[in-house]
């Protein structure tokens, strides 16, 4: 009988891990961001996480880079927006004291910078 042996990612020690609540984005207003739920990105231990914002709901999975000399944290995602299935790729780093910000964009679609800070 074979044993399969599940792979288990490796955690990481980083300032980016942990819940951000996202305060501003430069496509879409608060109304619409905050419309189901405080939106926010979550980066787990493993380098992967979730995030909503408005009605799009996605999975992240990333790395860290070197960006002169700051950390950024690197993704791709796949999720929904409503009832469609979407999917694209963003980045994060700190901006200051518990503060982040990023880029979520959907592939072949539009794109957003936006800002967050750490959830208490």
């Amino acid at each position: 009988m074979a044993v399969t042996t599940r792979y288990k990612r490796p955690e990481y020690d980083h300032s980016l891990i942990g819940l951000w609540h996202i305060y501003e984005m430069e496509m879409w207003d608060e109304d619409y961001f905050n419309e189901e739920t405080q939106a926010y990105i979550e980066i787990a231990p493993e380098n992967n996480g979730e995030f909503q914002f408005g009605l799009v709901t996605g999975s992240v999975d990333g790395y860290l880079e070197d960006n002169n000399g700051k950390e950024r944290f690197v993704f791709t995602w796949d999720g929904a927006d409503e009832m469609d299935e979407a999917s694209g790729s963003g980045w994060l780093q700190i901006s200051s004291k518990d503060e982040v910000e990023g880029l979520i964009k959907f592939h072949g679609g539009d794109r957003s910078t936006f800002k967050a800070r750490k959830a208490d």
